[in-house]
């Protein structure tokens, strides 16, 4: 019965978490037309694709035993979050290019290293503790990004940059999993998820409270396409799409 709902828990936060690798479609649909990544950071992407590496990694069963679920929505999520950093490389501006490469090498460089090690120097117990330490650490990161727009939202009594339904997803992918990880009693999923949970139902409680007040381009952040009534909004990027993708 544990295991049956420990799958339906698992499923249920594959399809949520590919919602939220997916959000950032329109924005990067914006930048293959204009040919710009104007003021967009290629940061989070990166951050996101070294966290679903190593929560890939993590779920496959020569590391943590039943996690299969962890690693096909991350390894999808990793395929995703790269295919958005070649994007932005080809459209930012040639300084940008050198500090997203470098950055790219060392994202890479830490899953290569963290990989190498738990494979060759550590067995069982202590290649699930590195694997599932590492992948946690940048989970709650992701997770933790959020924060900024939490901050923003009390600030001005605005959920301008906070859209409902990227806010609804990142509390269903987070309970999804920390349901999923209290079930297979995996600290390395319950815990970083039960703080996404946790974030999530923040931000939801403060969509409630200032619900009333989205801003005058409220409707162009919540799609994400920086546009509204057919105008372009060159001057504010959407800053939800770059600070809370995350699973």
């Amino acid at each position: 019965m544990r295991n049956a709902a420990s799958f339906v828990f698992g499923v249920f936060g594959n399809v949520c978490g590919l919602f939220l690798f997916l959000v950032p479609l329109i924005m990067f649909r914006r930048i293959v037309k204009s040919r710009s990544t104007e003021q967009f950071s290629g940061i989070p992407y990166l951050m996101t694709l070294l966290n679903c590496l190593l929560s890939a990694w993590y779920g496959l069963p020569l590391v943590s035993p039943n996690n299969m679920l962890v690693s096909t929505i991350n390894g999808a999520g990793a395929i995703i979050e790269f295919v958005y950093v070649v994007v932005f490389l080809i459209f930012c501006p040639k300084k940008e290019k050198a500090k997203i490469t470098g950055l790219l090498s060392l994202v890479l460089a830490v899953f290569a290293a963290v990989m190498f090690v738990s494979l060759f120097a550590l067995h069982g117990h202590g290649r699930t503790l590195l694997c599932g330490v590492a992948a946690s650490v940048f989970s709650i990161i992701m997770y933790g990004s959020p924060l900024t727009i939490i901050r923003l939202v009390i600030k001005t009594k605005s959920v301008e940059y906070m859209p409902f339904f990227l806010s609804l997803f990142v509390f269903l992918c987070g309970t999804s999993w920390f349901v999923y990880g209290l079930l297979g009693k995996d600290p390395f999923v319950a815990i970083p998820n039960g703080f996404g949970c946790a974030l999530g139902a923040v931000q939801l409680v403060l969509y409630a409270i200032y619900r009333k007040n989205k801003g005058p381009n409220a409707d162009s952040i919540a799609i994400g396409a920086g546009e509204a009534n057919g105008k372009p909004l060159q001057e504010k990027p959407n800053k939800a799409l770059e600070m809370q993708e995350q699973v």
